[in-house]
């Protein structure tokens, strides 16, 4: 019974909706004397076309590309017209801020144009920085490579882009503070708002949307859907290096971040994401919403790779997108967010406490919180009284001081090998045909001598964390920005020597002084701990000497592009540790001594832990299936 009343009511309901609305279609449907303005309007547009004159866009609604133009409030079939294309938003298209113009907000380090149409930042100019070629730097310019847009339907079966209505204007002060509301209106009393306020000396900007009153305007079962593009404008002297640090990063899930990398990709939608940055290198475009967005798609296309481009050539060096649905409360809109329009440098980001610092790419893991905790802190000490070149130099030396006992450890295992090398040799030669017995041998030398093999090597990979931390730091340090060394004018950029009449691939069109000493030292390093240990090449095992030879050119090559403060580093860091390898090996270690130790650790009875007596067993079991199987 229950069952049947339910199916009655919903039939009744249904029949109400549909009812209610074919009323609307009837109700707004054009009346005769609005049909009759509308063709009016268009045989007089076709009549000044045919005779070859411009049509006042003041009596237009609609441009040849679809974009909302302004209408002249006295011509009444072009408000007619209007009405019929938009609606209650005709009455924003007929108020005097219906043209094509902007508003200039301020202060000492940012100047922010909104444009009327599209209530958007038109124009982002960062107001104490240059490009590369001492032209002003521009995060938005013109309104050519950014847009920001909200699409939404109507409640008259409309849907409409905000990029193409026009926002009526209004300046205010708040203390200090300047507020600029841009209003796209339906009436005096109802309207779609995005207000900005900018602080003194802030790149931070608030930012507001809302509606008031929209709620039987704006279609609620529809997707209201926010889109957000813009071209990364080139900034450094190379735009293929920028690139390589260009990108969209991304918090979700609370304090979770992520980024879509380098090439081009399609992310498919993120759940509950707080903020968005389109990261240039060296300066960001961000947006932050307190309100998270539910979900957000991203596409990141990359332009300065194009192989039809020169480096020179190349204006933008990629294109961003990310769109985010919009959800309504009560029929109305209200996300309270901010822009953030600025240098990509970590102190900066870091004391806004909004998690902005992982925009900076400072390494995963340990090697990010080496340089949050260790090399940031120390490198601004250091910069703070010394010029940003000698910074590095000194910085370097510290480190690797720091390191020493680990390169000494390094080479004293190196040397004790170096000793062993005649007997290695010897039971090489020996046991020639027979390779299980020929490990065995060797590694009882080594437990005789009281000499670990690997000893060697825990040391190196002891020092990648710090490597590691090291080659994120500097292309990201961003006070290294225009900062000149010697005969490098900028050490967040590559050196220039000469300049080649051709382009090399994989290395340019520029010779580069700092990755060719960097080059050199490494060489000669390599030299020093290969030739410690060089031994015949065994079957299937490297080259080494071939891997001595290419890791400089390798260098070479990899850094000929890169930043010139990194190649500074790698240079002085390998200087001094050859400096500390000959101290090392002519002052502190003494091989005759190394060798008496040797021979009298070989006499000692020499215990055998429980994982040197399983691999003993292990090879002897494996030796004696082989010979059995030779039976």
């Amino acid at each position: 019974m229950e069952e049947k009343k339910f199916d009655l009511n919903s039939i009744i309901g249904f029949t109400l909706i549909f009812g209610i609305v074919a009323f609307m279609f009837y109700q707004n449907q054009p009346t005769p004397e609005e049909i009759e303005a509308q063709k009016k309007a268009k045989e007089e547009q076709i009549a000044l076309e045919k005779k070859g004159e411009n049509v006042d866009t003041a009596s237009q609604f609609v441009a040849k590309s679809g974009e909302v133009i302004a209408v002249n409030p006295q011509d009444s079939m072009a408000l007619v017209a209007a009405k019929s294309q938009l609606g209650a938003f005709a009455y924003s298209a007929s108020l005097p801020s219906a043209k094509e113009t902007t508003t200039t907000v301020e202060n000492e380090v940012l100047r922010l144009k909104v444009s009327n149409r599209g209530g958007y930042i038109s124009e982002a100019l960062l107001k104490n920085f240059k490009t590369y070629d001492s032209v002003p730097l521009y995060l938005i310019k013109d309104g050519q490579n950014a847009s920001f847009n909200i699409n939404f339907g109507t409640t008259d079966n409309r849907i409409l882009n905000t990029e193409n209505l026009f926002f009526e204007p209004t300046v205010t002060k708040n203390g200090e503070n300047t507020i600029l509301s841009m209003k796209l209106k339906v009436s005096d009393t109802q309207f779609l708002e995005y207000r900005y306020e900018i602080k003194p000396n802030e790149y931070m900007v608030d930012f507001t949307i809302r509606s008031q009153g929209l709620q039987q305007v704006i279609n609620s079962s529809q997707t209201v859907s926010l889109d957000w593009k813009l071209q990364a404008i080139r900034h450094a002297k190379s735009a293929t290096y920028e690139n390589r640090y260009t990108e969209i990063l991304y918090e979700y899930d609370g304090d979770k971040d992520d980024y879509l990398g380098q090439g081009e990709f399609t992310d498919d939608e993120e759940q509950d994401v707080s903020w968005i940055a389109f990261k240039q290198h060296f300066f960001t475009s961000i947006l932050l919403t307190d309100t998270p967005f539910e979900t957000a798609a991203f596409t990141s296309k990359n332009i300065a790779d194009s192989s039809d481009l020169d480096d020179k050539d190349i204006k933008v060096t990629k294109e961003f997108s990310a769109t985010m649905p919009l959800a309504l409360q009560g029929g109305e809109l209200n996300y309270a967010m901010d822009w953030y329009y600025g240098p990509t440098d970590y102190s900066i980001l870091n004391n806004y406490d909004r998690n902005l610092d992982e925009v900076v790419p400072l390494g995963w893991g340990i090697f990010g919180v080496i340089n949050k905790y260790l090399f940031i802190p120390f490198f601004s000490f250091l910069s703070g009284f010394l010029p940003y070149g000698i910074s590095i130099i000194v910085m370097t030396i510290i480190v690797r001081i720091i390191l020493s006992p680990v390169t000494y450890k390094s080479y004293l295992s190196q040397a004790k090998m170096k000793v062993l090398r005649p007997e290695i040799t010897e039971i090489n030669e020996k046991y020639k045909d027979n390779a299980m017995k020929k490990q065995q041998e060797t590694m009882a030398l080594y437990g005789k001598a009281g000499v670990n093999p690997m000893s060697g090597c825990l040391p190196a990979l002891m020092q990648i964390p710090v490597f590691y931390a090291l080659f994120n730091f500097f292309p990201s340090a961003f006070e290294l920005r225009q900062k000149s060394f010697l005969w490098a004018d900028d050490l967040s950029s590559y050196d220039t020597i000469a300049k080649l009449p051709f382009d090399i691939p994989f290395y340019g069109d520029h010779i580069s002084l700092f990755p060719i000493l960097a080059s050199v030292a490494i060489f000669i390093y390599m030299t020093m701990t290969t030739g410690q240990t060089m031994q015949t090449q065994q079957p299937g095992m490297p080259n080494m000497k071939f891997i001595m030879y290419l890791s400089p050119v390798m260098m070479l090559f990899f850094f000929n592009n890169y930043a010139s403060g990194l190649s500074l580093y790698y240079f002085v860091s390998n200087l001094i540790t050859i400096g500390i390898m000959l101290v090392i090996k002519n002052v502190i270690i003494d091989e005759d001594k190394i060798h008496a130790k040797i021979q009298e650790n070989k006499k000692k009875p020499k215990k055998q832990g429980k994982f040197q007596k399983k691999m003993k067993e292990l090879m002897e079991q494996a030796e004696q299936q082989k010979n059995a199987k030779k039976r």
